[in-house]
């Protein structure tokens, strides 16, 4: 079963938080204070992360991911529920939407892939996530982290944001790390995109502008129903960056309101 924990009156109506790669449940803890005035909030260790770290997936693992989730939820007496993912999180999001499309009462994407539409994209990301798996299998974790924060995806961060990240995540297991990385590939995903238009709830896709990649990639994703929300002054994390204006944000996203 995977490890989570619950914020906010249980009367309220159910917000699922899935945290990106090296990441874990308490990531979402800047946001929870707001949120939870809203939201019963239930943020979730994904596979190999926090205290999940001893659950494997197979390869490729993003179905088997989602059911786990559901059936975790299930568990927990919560049928239908808002969903917010982050990067790896998000694309777990869009694999459980496409699958379980009646759970969903919003769906909340941020800085997340959709999927690689093409043979020779796929090839590339696989060859890539391959360097990076041998990284992750071989070096010592701080030395992995310290190469993965170096990564364009992160160019904005300043090198005393990139230390803090390093020693936040170092207590992780590269071996739990490196099966969900190997079963989540973005390789293996299949293309997304079209999820959204075929969801009967609202979308939403969040970026951060100092983010190029990905808030390029949102401007390219036109899909019916999917509302793009760009917040100026971030860029990958916004839950990390802008915590108090992404959390605001997504609340006037899912009709709720917030005192500024």
């Amino acid at each position: 079963m995977l490890a989570m924990t619950r914020h906010g009156a249980g009367h309220l109506p159910p917000l699922v938080l899935l945290h990106g790669f090296l990441g874990d449940r308490h990531d979402w803890r800047a946001m929870l204070p707001l949120l939870g005035r809203h939201f019963h909030c239930l943020c979730i260790d994904l596979p190999g992360h926090g205290d999940s770290r001893a659950v494997e997936l197979p390869t490729p693992g993003l179905s088997a991911c989602a059911a786990m989730i559901v059936r975790c939820l299930e568990a927990a007496g919560i049928g239908q529920f808002h969903l917010l993912g982050y990067s790896l999180g998000g694309r777990i999001a869009l694999q459980l939407a496409r699958e379980f499309p009646t759970r969903l009462l919003s769906l909340s994407l941020e800085s997340s892939h959709p999927g690689l539409t093409t043979t020779a994209e796929r090839a590339a990301r696989r060859q890539s996530d391959s360097l990076w798996a041998e990284r992750l299998e071989h070096a010592p974790i701080r030395e992995f982290l310290r190469l993965w924060y170096a990564s364009p995806t992160f160019a904005e961060l300043t090198p005393e944001a990139r230390e803090a990240l390093v020693a936040r995540r170092s207590h992780n297991s590269s071996l739990s790390l490196l099966n969900c990385y190997r079963a989540t590939s973005l390789a293996l995903q299949q293309d997304l995109s079209s999820v959204p238009a075929g969801l009967g709830c609202p979308c939403h896709y969040f970026s951060g502008a100092l983010d190029r990649k990905f808030s390029a990639l949102a401007a390219d994703w036109q899909s019916p129903g999917l509302q793009w929300h760009c917040l100026e002054d971030a860029g990958h994390n916004l839950h990390l960056q802008a915590a108090t204006e992404f959390g605001q944000r997504l609340l006037a996203a899912l009709g709720e309101h917030s005192p500024c």
